[in-house]
């Protein structure tokens, strides 16, 4: 079983990575940092990479980046985990990963938008939240 924690590269990702830690250390369990590269992004490197080098991206060298970037926020948050890269929809590669490695929980990241604090998740977040077989934990960041 595992904790699997969702991030992204827009923002410091320590506090969802630390409350991914605490669960997984209180349920003894293997702390999983994933983070997914959209197809549009994908895209974007690959034309990028062709007007520069007349060359394409290679999915493992993409898988590779992603990989890089959840070992980032591992290592921005000092804390021991897996880190792992996935290209495609985020919200489906998110839940479909936990689903494939039986996870005990999914920690995503949400964001405070209206001036009363209203909690108005972004879309990747509220697909995890409807579409995952086991808990979400949301951490709420203010925009």
């Amino acid at each position: 079983m595992s904790v699997i924690v969702a991030v992204d590269r827009d923002r410091s990702q320590q506090e969802l990575v630390n409350e991914g830690e605490k669960l997984a250390d209180a349920f003894q369990e293997e702390l999983i940092i994933v983070h997914v590269m959209t197809q549009a992004t994908f895209r974007e490197l690959e034309e990028e990479s062709i007007k520069k080098t007349n060359k394409t991206v290679g999915l493992n060298d993409v898988r590779e980046m992603t990989e890089g970037i959840a070992a980032d926020a591992a290592d921005e948050a000092g804390v021991e985990a897996t880190p792992v890269g996935l290209v495609g929809d985020p919200a489906d590669e998110i839940v479909s990963y936990a689903s494939e490695h039986n996870a005990s929980y999914t920690v995503v990241g949400g964001r405070r938008r209206s001036a009363v604090g209203k909690a108005l998740f972004g879309s990747v977040t509220q697909s995890v939240l409807l579409d995952a077989e086991i808990p979400v934990v949301t951490v709420m960041h203010e925009s």
